[in-house]
């Protein structure tokens, strides 16, 4: 019994370690947003002059109203594009064979371990041909390029998934190959596209280098990542507006996990047992 006892408290220290060590650093982003004394660098745990001028600030001023629109403008179409196109190519791979097929998925494979940095001249040069640079369209581009692959991979296991005879039956009773695919295969690999489109979504919402790369020469198509940038000196950081700023930048994340949390469980759980 009494190590029954004494084992409970010890779980409930170590979860209470774990939770102060998890939420600890949102507490301070919060606390040092809603500080006066935080952008001279006087913040304490417990604001002394709460005030809301660092958001004031960040949204005038400091002109995060345009980068806010810039990034959901980049990431809805990430989301949007890399989802249509990555659905389509793997119905394709999962159920047609055509030469190549293997090689392709190895290949699309591959591509996810390499590491972005050493994208980074290629792309530049590419975007830079195409007369997309300093342009949220060249950004956008890249980005679903760097999303489909991911994509792609996990999709195909879901539509493998699905029956061949699913298929059949909607054509047996008159569907057309539209109706199937919307009716049919569409909501059985929801999860999957859900959980794709999150990882789209945060890759086209937070990355920095290639957003910095190719939108360096125009402070108008400026994203949120790159936003953030302005309120770091080279001798001292405004940290109130730094705080004010990530705050902002971490709302729409949380919004959207709220609004596809209940498919996004169920399509990472299904997605790591399905091939």
């Amino acid at each position: 019994m009494k190590r029954s006892v004494g084992g409970r408290i010890g779980k409930g220290v170590l979860v209470a370690l774990l939770l102060v060590f998890t939420l600890f650093p949102v507490y301070w982003m919060l606390s040092s947003a809603f500080d006066k004394r935080a952008s001279s660098g006087g913040q304490s745990l417990v604001p002394q002059e709460f005030t809301f001028d660092n958001f004031a600030y960040v949204l005038t001023k400091g002109g995060f109203d345009v980068f806010l629109r810039n990034s959901l403008i980049v990431a809805v179409a990430v989301v949007v594009i890399s989802a249509v196109l990555a659905l389509l190519a793997s119905v394709a791979v999962a159920r047609f064979n055509f030469k190549f097929r293997t090689a392709m998925l190895f290949m699309i494979l591959t591509v996810q371990m390499v590491p972005l940095e050493a994208l980074v001249i290629p792309l530049f040069v590419q975007v830079r041909d195409l007369g997309l640079l300093n342009q949220l369209l060249g950004l956008i581009v890249v980005y679903v390029a760097l999303s489909l692959p991911f994509g792609i991979w996990m999709l195909r296991g879901f539509v493998a998934a699905v029956p061949v005879e699913l298929e059949e039956a909607a054509y047996l009773d008159g569907a057309s190959w539209w109706r199937m695919f919307r009716s049919v295969l569409l909501p059985l690999v929801m999860p999957g596209l859900v959980a794709t489109s999150v990882f789209s979504f945060i890759t086209a919402w937070n990355e920095f280098i290639f957003a910095m790369t190719l939108l360096g020469g125009a402070s108008d198509n400026y994203t949120v990542a790159i936003g953030l940038k302005q309120f770091f000196g080279e001798h001292t950081n405004e940290w109130g507006y730094v705080m004010a700023a990530s705050t902002i930048i971490t709302i729409p994340v949380m919004v959207f996990f709220v609004l596809v949390q209940r498919r996004l469980s169920s399509g990472l759980v299904a997605g790591a047992v399905k091939g």
